[in-house]
Formats: structure tokens, C-alpha cells, sequence
């Protein structure tokens, strides 16, 4: 039986959080915590792929508390963020990350135009990498044309989004044949997901998968796997195609299966050779989302399975990962940027603390939906 009282326990506290954090924060777009404390990626890298999630939180939280503070800061985010639009080259397939959760949850919660705009600017950009015979969105622009990697799949609600605001089909086919094709070479038979998908740009032919941010080309990175099971859970809201939403299921079941054998909170990757200890929290609380998603989906007790796992997997996190003090940035802890990166080990970063708040809204069916 699904108990109320410690996710509200948690929002509350968030929000206390927050409110302080969001005051120490004006006019920055943070990325990750120093000694408590944010940076400030305006000043340094104004394109970053995570420069959204901020702002998502902070519409999530005006969503819930109606706090005008939260939506004002989000909407000079938003602003900050027009000198990547104009800068153009140092954008990639992330713009999906960078929007959704700035311009367009802008739009869709107060119905600004200009806000509407910079959402379709960035959609239009996305729309822009789709390579046709190969029929997969470009992940980078540094010399890899025909890499497509398993982040994207968050990205394309943003072309599902546009392809509604235009009554134009072109996005929306793009983001399906897109989705189509990692589904074929991404996702593996027993619903574990590779990183990256490597093409020939000019034949669309695959080549391999090649090494990311897991521990090789035959592991299962936690964060891809979620990224997965979210986004084909969400190409299925958008679309009502089955074969999204089975997907969705396959690489949830996997990580499902594998989160409980630690306790619910997720390694950084589940090939990891044994003994490995290093966790991505972040990994756990986007795959709880996306578990939410599928239940939103399905019935009886197919839904309930799907809610249970994400209830268990964000309270582990409530109850052992988190940082409520605010004096201090950042909630979230022991994020992981990927498995071979010592530097950014057992972290916070700002997409964590975005799908922690989200899920928790999500339990109790205060969130926005800004995907």
C-alpha cells in the first residue's frame, strides 16, 4: 500500500531547500555543486546540455507551491539561454534537454509567445541533424556524423511537441524514424541498452556500437538504460504506438531486475565488473520517472509493478542520497558522470535533483508535464 506521508515529508523539505537555493542562484544556470556551493555555467558555457534542468525544477516547484520566485528566476534562464540559440555551433541534439524544461514548460504553463518561439527555434534545430538514409538524428558535431546515441530519446519530445504547435507531421515523423532506429540497434534482446550507435554517414549502414560513458561497448550504462526507458515511454504518450511502449517495458524490466540487487539505488553500470561500487543516483530517480510513465500507461497489477519499483527506488534515494540542508546547493548526491571518469564521481548535478523532484511529484500527481 502506496504511503503518502513520506513523499510529501520530502517535497516539503525540498521546497524549504530550494527556496534558499533559488535565492543564492539568480540569473546563474548551475551544473554542479563545489563545497555546497553551484557554479555558474552563464559565464562559462552557455550551451552546456544540462543548462535546462534548473529551470525545469524551478517550474515544477511554481507548478506545485505557485511561488512566483521560482517562475522568475526560470524565466531569466530562459533569456540567458537565447545566446546559445544565436551561437548555434556549440549546440548538439541536446537542445531537447535545454528547452523542454525552459522555454517550452514556459509556454506550456503561462502561454508565452516568445517563449513558443524559442521552443520551435530549438525543435526546428534538432529537426536539422536528421541524417535520411540512415535515419537517425546526429548526436555531436565533433567529427562523428554518424554516431546517435541513446540520450536522444529525451530529446525528441521536443520535436513531438513542435510537430502538435505546427500541425506539421514532418517533426514528429523524424522523431519516429528516429526512435525506430535505436530501438534496432540500441536495445539488445534482453532489454539491456548500448550507448552509442555508430553509422556511416554517407550509406546510413551500422557499423557498431561503440564505448560511451559506460564500461564498454557490451555494458549497460544506468543512465543510457533510463534515458531509455523514459524516452520510449514518452514516444509512446506522443504517438500511442505499441511498439514504443513495449520497448519501454524491456529495458525497464532489465533495470528493474538489476537496481534490486543493490537496494534499489543503481551502479553506474550494470556490466560492471564485479565488485565495482561507484553508483548513479541520477540514473535511479530518471529511471523512476520513466517507470511512472509506463504506469501511466497500463493497468491492474502491470501498473502497479511499474509504480512499486519507482516508489522503492525513490525512497531509497530520499532516505540515503539526499542533502536537505539549505545552506548548501544541490540535493541529490552520489551522481556519477560516467564509469571511467574519476572527477565527477559520486556527485550532484542539477538533472538529478530535477528527476527527483519530479518523480516525487509524480507519486503524488502534482508534477507538469514538461516532456
Amino acid at each position: 500500500m502506496f504511503e503518502e506521508q513520506w513523499v510529501t515529508t520530502a517535497l516539503t523539505k525540498a521546497n524549504e531547500k530550494m527556496k534558499a537555493v533559488n535565492q543564492r542562484n539568480i540569473g546563474k544556470i548551475p551544473y554542479s555543486t563545489a563545497d555546497g556551493q553551484y557554479d555558474n555555467l552563464a559565464e562559462s558555457f552557455v550551451a552546456w546540455w544540462t543548462n535546462g534542468f534548473f529551470s525545469g525544477s524551478l517550474w515544477q516547484l511554481y507548478h506545485y507551491t505557485g511561488d512566483a520566485a521560482y517562475r522568475e528566476n526560470a524565466e531569466t534562464i530562459e533569456t540567458l539561454l537565447d545566446t546559445a540559440l544565436e551561437e548555434y555551433l556549440g549546440l548538439h541534439h541536446d537542445v531537447g534537454f535545454m528547452w523542454l524544461h525552459t522555454a517550452v514548460a514556459d509556454y506550456r504553463l503561462t502561454g508565452s509567445k516568445r517563449a513558443r518561439e524559442r521552443g520551435l527555434h530549438a525543435a526546428s534545430l534538432l529537426l536539422s541533424r536528421f541524417n535520411p538514409v540512415g535515419k537517425y538524428l546526429s548526436a555531436w558535431n565533433c567529427d562523428v556524423p554518424g554516431w546517435a546515441i541513446i540520450d536522444s530519446m529525451m530529446n525528441i519530445p521536443i520535436l513531438y511537441w513542435a510537430s502538435e504547435e505546427l500541425k506539421d507531421p514532418r517533426f514528429r515523423h523524424v522523431a519516429k524514424m528516429h526512435a525506430d532506429t535505436l530501438a534496432k540497434y540500441l536495445v539488445r534482446p534482453d532489454g539491456s541498452a548500448g550507448h552509442i550507435a555508430s553509422f556511416d554517414p554517407e550509406s546510413g549502414e551500422f557499423l557498431e556500437m561503440v564505448t560511451g560513458q559506460g564500461y564498454s561497448p557490451e555494458s549497460s550504462w544506468t543512465r543510457g538504460q533510463s534515458w531509455g526507458i523514459y524516452g520510449f515511454a514518452l514516444s509512446y504518450r506522443h504517438t500511442h504506438e505499441e511498439r514504443y511502449l513495449a520497448t519501454a517495458k524491456q529495458l525497464a524490466n532489465y533495470f528493474i531486475a538489476n537496481v534490486a540487487q543493490t537496494d534499489y539505488v543503481s551502479l553506474v553500470d550494470f556490466r560492471a565488473p564485479l565488485g565495482t561500487t561507484k553508483l548513479d543516483t541520477s540514473a535511479t530517480a530518471c529511471a523512476a520517472c520513466g517507470l511512472l510513465e509506463i504506469a501511466e500507461h497500463t493497468t491492474g497489477m502491470e501498473a502497479e509493478y511499474y509504480r512499486a519499483a519507482a516508489e522503492k527506488m525513490l525512497l531509497a534515494l530520499v532516505q540515503n542520497h539526499c542533502d536537505w540542508q539549505p545552506a548548501r546547493d544541490g540535493i541529490l548526491q552520489n551522481s556519477s558522470q560516467s564509469y571511467h571518469q574519476e572527477k565527477e564521481t559520486h556527485v550532484n548535478f542539477v538533472y538529478g535533483d530535477y528527476f527527483l523532484l519530479e518523480g516525487l511529484l509524480r507519486l503524488i500527481k502534482q508534477d507538469c508535464h514538461l516532456w
